[in-house]
């Protein structure tokens, strides 16, 4: 029972209590749930405006349908927020994507609602149908709902997995939640009716009816009565290509209308065959201006101010490396036109946004396909383009074939920028960057290069855009850089070759990748024991610096690799390297540090760095255990 002057959303207790409210009521809870989201949100930061536009379709699906018994998937997962809220977790919710708390993403580790784990777009429908499939052979009687953006719709695995289920036949749920109104024009009255009406028994039994008779009637008449119901139906409310993939096509709806999204999600339910598609039409950052105005929509916001809406900004005096690496392009491009730039439908986040700006007509989105953003790359660069692939390490992954069958066999000049390399903080597991190195480095004629600071990574973008031997390939962190002076235009550098910093004796510090600020910081450390280390940024993987490499394992006790990836990467390398070349004799101390073989939770970067020894503390604890050399006590240290 509900109490008038208490909101709903503080009385429910589970999502049964969902259905036992009226539509007024479900209404009411539905403007509720968004204020806490925004509230929420505006603590934690996180992704907004997805989860805005879904307010409405989360309430109506958990009312409908029994969750969690009925399996609801959600694409990507940036869209789960009010889902969390409705299941057991509004207590928690303000823990969103900080160290110990909520995933900003769905986890099955988390709770029973969340049947499937997400980050990754495009999974759901795939996965979806394979739990439907599973429930048929067990002889449970369930539900899955697969709920995937218009965005999510663009990747190939999505239609791979229609075709599939529409082929089965399966008995599955996809809701096509299309937020940018890619699809179709917005809805009306007139096409809410239809949605309601195809969906309803009435017209299901009069299909079921006209399919039966036309079944007894020669093929060619039954194929012909077939496509002509389809062909109409389509005429009317749209959907002509997932009904060839098999589906009954059910829209557009307003995603905002509570009462038709109940309507039919309820008609639906009762549906006792076959794969169903709901097409609904939703606005993202839906019910909160700041986001329904804003070009990017909310997509990923900092803590902001809910009233104005404005979003806080750490202080930093540096330019994060993907702004570098942007001007740096732009600069390399007003000099050869045969540069392009190919982003997965992230020209924001890679900071090719900058670049469309000046070349409009040689940055090409290709959408959330980087399977095709590999291989598209790969045609251009066969007819003499410079593509430059801009994209996060964590979605690479995604074009691993593709990038070893159609680049790196063929030996085609394709230059690959990968964002995001190690950690990522907030955005966990699922998106850390800290595989790249050790699966590129698995290929033969790949180039692989780190860049040490701003300026290095200036310098790899000029080093790429000259090299047209084969693939190549520089890995940067997300966040600002360092500081240092940036030249205004980046030099080639020299294949295979790295450079040192700092001469010493005893122990030799060779860092790849922008860990090298933190091999400086302990050396300094390291002078309070009387040691001077050599430091060396090693800048290329592949190939090896080796006489650079011999000469540090020949004149130092202690070798130590620095690296922002995790196991096989440049420390497997170089290993490699002195166990075939001889060098670790006994008299060498070898000591490799990286990422460890965990999928680490979402933290605070700096917290992650310092939990894997990666900082200037583990970098010195590192050497000194090695060597034998009892630590001081931090303050002593530190005076001296």
């Amino acid at each position: 029972m509900t109490t008038p002057d208490t909101p709903l959303l503080d009385q429910l207790e589970s999502v049964d209590g969902l259905r036992t409210l009226s539509r007024e009521q479900l209404r009411q809870l539905a403007d509720e749930l968004r204020s806490e989201v925004i509230d929420a949100v505006s603590v934690t930061g996180g992704h907004l405006g997805a989860g805005l536009g879904v307010v409405e379709l989360t309430v109506a699906l958990h009312t409908v349908f029994d969750t969690p018994h009925d399996r609801l998937i959600w694409d990507v997962g940036h869209q789960a927020y009010p889902h969390k809220v409705l299941t057991g977790r509004r207590d928690r919710i303000r823990t969103l994507r900080q160290k110990d708390g909520l995933s900003g993403f769905t986890r099955r580790v988390e709770s029973v609602f969340d049947p499937f784990g997400a980050g990754h777009s495009s999974t759901s429908i795939s996965a979806g149908l394979g739990m439907a499939v599973a429930s048929d052979l067990k002889g449970e009687e369930r539900n899955v709902i697969a709920v995937i953006g218009d965005g999510a719709m663009s990747a190939g695995m999505a239609y791979e997995a229609m075709n599939n289920a529409g082929a089965m036949d399966a008995r599955l749920i996809v809701i096509l939640n299309d937020n940018d109104m890619s699809i179709a024009p917005p809805t009306g009255a007139m096409r809410s009716y239809l949605a309601k009406l195809v969906s309803g028994p009435a017209y299901r039994g009069f299909r079921d009816t006209a399919k039966s008779i036309t079944g007894k009637l020669p093929r060619l008449i039954h194929e012909t009565a077939r496509k002509t119901e389809e062909f109409a139906r389509s005429f009317f409310t749209g959907g002509t290509l997932f009904e060839e993939l098999g589906f009954f096509y059910v829209g557009p709806i307003d995603g905002h209308n509570l009462g038709d999204l109940l309507d039919v999600l309820h008609n639906v339910k009762d549906m006792q065959s076959g794969p169903v598609l709901i097409h609904v039409v939703t606005k993202k950052g839906k019910g909160y201006e700041p986001a329904e105005s804003s070009a990017d929509k909310y997509h990923g916001v900092n803590k902001f101010n809910v009233i104005t809406g404005a979003q806080a900004k750490p202080p930093s005096n540096a330019p994060s490396y993907t702004a570098v690496f942007a001007q740096s392009l732009i600069e390399e491009a007003r000099r050869d036109e045969r540069i392009v730039a190919v982003t997965a439908a992230m020209p924001n986040g890679t900071g090719l946004d900058k670049f469309a700006e000046l070349f409009p007509s040689r940055l090409f989105d290709v959408g959330i396909a980087e399977q095709h953003a590999v291989t598209f790359a790969a045609g251009m660069a066969t007819q003499g383009l410079k593509p430059f692939v801009a994209i996060y390490s964590t979605f690479l992954q995604r074009a691993y074939d593709q990038v070893v069958h159609d680049v790196a066999v063929q030996g085609l000049p394709v230059r690959f920028a990968i964002d995001r390399a190690g950690y990522v903080g907030a955005d966990g597991p699922t998106h850390a960057g800290n595989y790249d190195a050790a699966y590129l480095g698995a290929i033969p004629g790949m180039v692989l290069m780190a860049a040490g600071d701003e300026a290095e990574l200036r310098h790899m973008v000029a080093t790429a855009a000259a090299y047209d031997e084969g693939p190549i390939a520089f890995r940067y962190p997300r966040g600002d850089g360092l500081g240092v002076e940036l030249p205004e235009r980046g030099t080639p550098l020299e294949i295979g070759r790295g450079r040192v910093l700092r001469e010493g004796k005893t122990v030799a510090l060779l860092s790849f990748g922008t860990r090298l600020g933190e091999v400086l910081a302990a050396a300094e450390k390291l002078s309070a024991y009387g040691l001077t280390p050599t430091i060396a940024d090693a800048r290329f993987m592949k190939p090896l610096d080796a006489a650079l490499i011999a000469r540090l394992a020949r004149e130092h006790e202690l070798l130590v690799t620095v690296e922002e990836n995790g196991i096989g990467g440049f420390g497997s390398h170089v290993a490699t390297f002195l166990a075939t070349s001889g060098l670790l004799d006994g008299k060498l101390k070898f000591r490799p540090l990286m990422i460890p073989d965990v999928f680490t939770e979402q933290a605070g970067v700096n917290d992650m760095y310092a939990a894997a020894g990666l900082d200037r503390a583990g970098i010195v604890a590192t050497v000194l255990s090695t060597l034998g050399i009892a630590a001081a006590p931090a303050a002593k240290a530190t005076k001296a």
